[in-house]
């Protein structure tokens, strides 16, 4: 079978690297140009130097389709880790990683896979015939596939007209805005909630702190849209007064501990969509094309859940692949497939985070709707009894319905009066003040986006 692939990131590679395995040939397009030894700009993927959260379902999947790769991500550093998980004990819990330090390891093991192809170039449409997709135009070039597979992203519109619009989701009230530091050597990281990340939920506001390989690490400050006064988090000058005057941020962030290796990176306002396999014709399924990973299910990046959901729909379209008698219509089951795996981590995305922004900006805890999953998890704090039901929602082994039964018993610890405590920390109006107290006092701050390193 030839396959073509639109896309050369985490989705299109695993998935190049899985079908060529089995025998097939395997092209995939990306615009990006190979990795450089120094800095990887990686234009048009905004999150690329973003904080990432590699789940278990990574390492994982990779190291049934594709060992090789799994070995050289641990080569470049990519450190195991484990949870002790309420109801599971202790069990793997993903890697620590950089996705600069990720993607250069798929396409440096790419290279070596017979029957895979990475080329650079400009996807700009597709070849159809008879109502069926049979390949892409590259560069005003055609390429005959017998399976086009769109791993493009949220944001890719190569088959942008042929797909029906996003079925759930869309901005869900939140931006952020980040920056890489690195420990010095022998420094100890700071607080830590768990074994991968630090999380700090203010009044109006969250920060997270993600551990990477090899003393890396992200700090992360998420706030409502609404707000535009701390959209100057941007500057260098506003994020590092922040960062100083939050006392999680400030253990982290010492200088004697830790010094930073990129500019100040704003994300922009977070998405959570989910967009099936359906055509505009209203068809289950487009002949010959199907798509995958951000182009079906993006979250935000708060439980890192983006990568993980990727590459479990590679692995569902593989198995798929080697099942169905004609591959140009895979997307149909996929699709389904999606519907009822993808779709629900959607959901839950967009009813938690625009619950969460509607609490930051003073609502309380609404009663007269579903809990949303991290209201269930915080009343675990109050009631250990909901706490086995947690292991299979946080391990994602499990749906967020998974979560249904402790509901009720969560429900009557908010009907209490309980709630969950803020981190100790500036509240979002205290933050405001920061912000703009620091930009008065230099007023011409840092230029903000470039990363200095990798």
């Amino acid at each position: 079978m030839r396959v073509a692939i639109i896309g050369a990131g985490p989705a299109g590679l695993f998935l190049g690297g899985a079908l060529a395995g089995r025998g097939h040939d395997v092209i995939a397009v990306d615009r990006d140009t190979r990795p450089p030894a120094g800095h990887w700009p990686r234009p048009g993927v905004m999150q690329f130097h973003h904080a990432h959260a590699f789940r278990p379902q990574v390492g994982r999947a990779l190291g049934r389709e594709w060992p090789a790769a799994l070995d050289a991500w641990l080569a470049r550093g990519a450190e195991p880790i484990t949870f002790d998980v309420p109801g599971m004990g202790v069990v793997p819990a993903g890697h620590r990683s950089r996705r600069d330090t990720f993607e250069r390891a798929l396409r440096a093991t790419a290279d070596t896979v017979p029957g895979l192809t990475v080329a650079q170039g400009h996807v700009d449409g597709v070849i159809s015939s008879a109502g069926r997709v049979r390949g892409i135009v590259v560069d005003g070039s055609p390429v005959e596939a017998d399976l086009v597979v769109d791993a493009s992203g949220r944001s890719g519109r190569s088959v942008d007209a042929l797909r029906a619009p996003a079925s759930a989701g869309g901005p869900c009230g939140m931006a952020y805005v980040d920056r890489q530091y690195r420990l010095h050597d022998g420094a100890e990281p700071g607080p830590m909630s768990n074994q991968l990340a630090w999380q700090g939920d203010f009044d109006g506001y969250q920060v997270l702190v993600f551990l990477h390989e090899q003393g890396h690490f992200s700090v992360v400050l998420v706030r409502p849209t609404a707000d535009p006064a701390l959209k100057d988090l941007r500057h260098q000058t506003a994020f590092e007064a922040v960062c100083r005057a939050i006392p999680g941020l400030a253990a982290w962030t010492d200088p004697e501990r830790a010094a930073p290796v990129t500019d100040v990176l704003p994300g922009g306002p977070l998405y959570n969509t989910y967009r099936g396999q359906r055509g505009r014709d209203g068809r289950p399924c487009i002949p010959g094309l199907v798509s995958v990973g951000d182009a079906v299910a993006t979250t935000t990046p708060i439980f890192g859940r983006g990568v993980a959901t990727t590459f479990l729909q590679v692995q569902q379209l593989v198995a798929l692949l080697g099942s169905v008698t004609d591959p140009g219509l895979v997307g149909e089951p996929f699709g389904d497939w999606c519907e009822a795996t993808m779709r629900p981590w959607v959901v839950d995305h967009v009813d938690m985070d625009g619950d969460s922004v509607r609490r930051w900006e003073g609502g309380d805890v609404d009663l007269t709707r579903r809990l949303p999953s991290d209201l269930i998890m915080a009343a675990a704090e109050r009631d250990p009894a909901i706490g086995p039901a947690l292991g299979g929602y946080i391990s994602m082994l499990q749906l967020p319905s998974c979560l249904d039964p402790v509901e009720p018993l969560a429900r009557r610890v908010y009907e209490s009066g309980w709630r969950p405590a803020f981190t100790s920390g500036p509240t979002r109006a205290e933050l405001r003040e920061i912000v703009a107290g620091a930009l008065r006092e230099s007023p011409e701050p840092a230029q903000a986006g470039r990363s200095s390193g990798t």
